[in-house]
Parts: structure tokens; C-alpha cells; sequence
């Protein structure tokens, strides 16, 4: 089962680990660029880490942020077992540059956990909580090379608009 929970630090073993697969990969959706360094597996910068994305959920128009939720994406039964796999950044409204470039959401499953279908399903759960939000209709964006990311988007729902800047730009419907 796929899940999106809220950051919190009783999930570091395993938020952790999914640092440390990542490597030097880019985690979209993550939230770290609201670091001035980079993120490392130790519970302190965990702690610290959940503590900044609090403080950043809400915006800050003069460095160009818009109001977001930062989700973890956790696999398991719903038992003490389950694990963090992923990062999911929902934006509560969309810029200039999100509306070219970056969508409403951001996500990325760390490389020991894809093609099991968790990325689809953290997507659908994402643009679940945009509705919840009051947006009816959700941009999404890779990178135009990104082959899988496509095929991610397009089984949850996205609409194929155009590329800009290097960027697909797919439309979701949120379900009424």
C-alpha cells in the first residue's frame, strides 16, 4: 500500500535509508532546496529537515515559493513496519515559473522502490489532495528525456498539453 504522511520523525530509519539510496540523484518534491545544505541521514538533520519544511509550507512570495504540503511517500501494510520510499510536494497554487515549468506537484521514489508502481499511486493520492484543496485541474511536468515520468503521469490521469522549456506539461482532472 502507498501512503502520503506528513513528515515527522518517527520515520527516520527509514527516511533515512531513502536518503542515502538517492545518492547525489535529484529527489524532486523533497523540499530540500529550502536547505543551505545538503540533506544528510542522521536523525538531527532529519529533525531539522521537518522542522524547516514546516516553516516553509506556507510560502514566501519574495524568494518566488507558493504555500505547499511536503508529504513523504510510505509503502507497507499500515502497520510500524511501513517505510518511507519517497517525497511528494504539493503546491497550493501555481507562479510563473510552476505554470511553465514545475506543475502543482513534484515527486520522486527513491531508486531501490520504482517500478512497483508507487510513483502512479502517490501521484493519484496527490491530486486527491489538491481537490481537497479547492483545485479542480493539476499540472504535473517532466523533463521531455524523462520516459518513465511520462508514463507515471499519463497512468494517473495527465493530459498530454505541450513542452516548454524542456518540460512536458500534462493536465490532470481532479474527480469530483
Amino acid at each position: 500500500m502507498t501512503a502520503l504522511v506528513l513528515p515527522d520523525l518517527r520515520w527516520f530509519p527509514s527516511w533515512a535509508a531513502t536518503i542515502t539510496d538517492f545518492g547525489d540523484e535529484v529527489m524532486h518534491g523533497a523540499g530540500g532546496w529550502n536547505l543551505d545544505h545538503p540533506l544528510e541521514p542522521t536523525e538531527a538533520s532529519c529533525k531539522e529537515f521537518i522542522d524547516v519544511l514546516a516553516q516553509k509550507s506556507s510560502g514566501d512570495p519574495a524568494a518566488g515559493r507558493v504555500a505547499s504540503t511536503y508529504f513523504w511517500i510510505t509503502a507497507g501494510d499500515g502497520g510500524p513496519d511501513d517505510e518511507v520510499i519517497g517525497f511528494l510536494n504539493l503546491r497550493h497554487e501555481l507562479n510563473d515559473w510552476l505554470r511553465e515549468e514545475g506543475g502543482h506537484i513534484g515527486y520522486s521514489i527513491r531508486p531501490a522502490r520504482r517500478r512497483q508502481g508507487h510513483a502512479t499511486r502517490a501521484l493519484v493520492l496527490g491530486v486527491r489532495r489538491a481537490g481537497e484543496l479547492g483545485i479542480d485541474r493539476v499540472l504535473v511536468t517532466c523533463d521531455t528525456d524523462n520516459v518513465a515520468s511520462a508514463r507515471t503521469i499519463e497512468a494517473g490521469g495527465g493530459v498530454f498539453e505541450d513542452v516548454r522549456k524542456d518540460k512536458r506539461r500534462y493536465w490532470i482532472t481532479v474527480a469530483a
